[in-house]
């Protein structure tokens, strides 16, 4: 079931060409499955466990809605984007369509999640902190947790992030600042992706799109995996990092994800 509490221009965040042509390559991807692992651990390390209420926002191609179903969290899912949504519709679903850079809803509907994830969805957009109050809006108040995870270390980007509408990739304390005046007040923040960043500094500058090559090829291309046993092989080196990722152990990583709690 979809719900509409707003409507918003996906292609100005990240094109849903995109997001419609490499679902099924994404959904068998080693590192998106690595993202949902890692978020499933912290959600349990934060000590939101089933059947609380989790709002994946940015949800995209369902990734981690699955996981999160399949842990038996009460899961529901918001993107701006009708095709996406509309893919991943089924009746015993909770779907919402909806721009976080548009007013919420009135009512009490959009609040009171345990926690709300938005899994590399800032970076798409112009004003990332009025979209983390938007989030913060949507999280239990003085309880609920906020987990944003963005791509990081200016010195990565790439045609990767161009291609997908990125903004920006973030260090630390720009991380952070994203989190000021929201009514978020930020526990943690780690690296993660640490064994990919020499990988991701070879490709800066050497890849670009061939002539003829649309967004949706481009994204693919990027996204191509190794044969086998590759793919086993990528998803063993994020299952040994992850304990040390949550640990805050890592110094650098491709990635950085911030825990913030609603305080009011």
């Amino acid at each position: 079931m979809i719900r509409r509490w707003s409507q918003g221009d996906a292609d100005d965040h990240m094109g849903e060409e995109i997001l419609v042509r490499t679902g099924e390559l994404v959904r068998r991807h080693p590192w998106w499955r690595a993202r949902a692992r890692l978020t499933l651990a912290l959600l349990g390390r934060l000590g939101v466990l089933p059947p609380a209420r989790v709002l994946d926002a940015g949800c995209g191609w369902g990734v981690t809605l699955e996981a999160l179903e399949g842990r038996g969290y009460r899961a529901a899912g918001l993107d701006v984007s009708p095709r996406i949504l509309a893919a991943l519709d089924r009746t015993d679903r909770t779907l919402i369509e909806a721009d976080l850079t548009r007013p919420l809803p009135a009512g009490p509907e959009p609040s009171g999640f345990d926690a709300v994830l938005a899994l590399d969805v800032i970076e798409h957009l112009d004003d990332d902190r009025a979209a983390v109050a938007v989030l913060g809006r949507l999280a239990a108040p003085g309880t609920g947790r906020v987990v944003v995870s963005v791509p990081a270390r200016p010195d990565l980007f790439s045609e990767f992030d161009a291609i997908q509408g990125h903004r920006r990739r973030y260090l630390p304390d720009r991380l952070r600042a994203a989190f000021d005046g929201t009514g978020l007040a930020v526990e943690s923040v780690f690296w993660w992706g640490a064994w990919m960043t020499p990988i991701l500094r070879r490709r800066v500058g050497r890849d670009k799109a061939a002539a003829g090559e649309s967004p949706a090829e481009v994204y693919l291309r990027h996204l191509r995996l190794p044969p086998w046993p590759g793919p086993q092989a990528l998803g063993l080196a994020y299952a040994m990092e992850q304990p040390w990722a949550l640990k805050g152990r890592l110094k650098t990583g491709t990635s950085l994800f911030a825990v913030a709690r609603r305080t009011g």
